[in-house]
C-alpha cells in the first residue's frame, strides 16, 4: 500500500510539472514559428531566455513580491501587463489571453503573446533573467547541435 501511494504522489507531480521541452526541441518549435531573429532577437537569445525563465517547463509559475502579479508557463509572461488570471489588480492583458493559456503544453498561444510582447518599446529587455544571463553574452551553446 505503501508504495502505491508513493508511486500515486509521484505520478501526481509528474502531471502537475507539466511539459519540459529538451532544448534543441524547444528550438526547433521557435525556429519553426518565426522566432529566429523575431524583431532582432535570435534564435539563441530565446532559447537563453526561456531556459532562465522556467527551465523549458510550460507550467512554471512566479508570483512576484507582495502578490500584485504572477509570471506564467514557460516565457514567464507577467499578469499585470500582458494576460487576465482575474486575480491581478490593475491587470493590461495587452495579448488578450487568459494566462492559463500560458501553462499549456502546446506554447503556440505563448509564442504569440511573446511576439506581442517583444513588439514593445522595452522589447526582450523585459525579461530580467534575459537581461541577467543572456545579454552580451556568447549564446551558441544554446542551438549547439540543434540543426536549426
Amino acid at each position: 500500500m505503501k508504495a502505491l501511494l508513493t508511486l500515486g504522489i509521484l505520478l501526481l507531480s509528474v502531471t502537475v510539472e507539466g511539459k519540459v521541452y529538451e532544448r534543441c526541441e524547444f528550438a526547433r518549435i521557435m525556429k519553426r514559428n518565426g522566432m529566429a531573429g523575431y524583431c532582432g532577437v535570435s534564435l539563441a537569445n530565446w532559447v537563453c531566455l526561456a531556459q532562465h525563465e522556467s527551465n523549458y517547463n510550460t507550467r512554471a509559475t512566479n508570483y512576484n513580491p507582495g502578490g500584485k502579479s504572477t509570471d506564467y508557463g514557460i516565457f514567464q509572461i507577467n499578469s499585470r501587463y500582458w494576460c487576465n488570471d482575474g486575480k491581478t489588480p490593475r491587470a493590461v492583458n495587452a495579448c488578450g489571453i487568459p494566462c492559463s493559456a500560458l501553462l499549456q503544453d502546446d506554447i503556440t498561444q505563448a509564442i504569440q503573446c511573446v511576439k506581442r510582447v517583444v513588439r514593445d518599446p522595452q522589447g526582450v529587455r523585459a525579461w530580467v533573467a534575459w537581461k541577467v544571463h543572456c545579454q552580451n553574452q556568447d549564446l551558441s551553446k544554446y542551438i549547439r547541435d540543434c540543426g536549426v
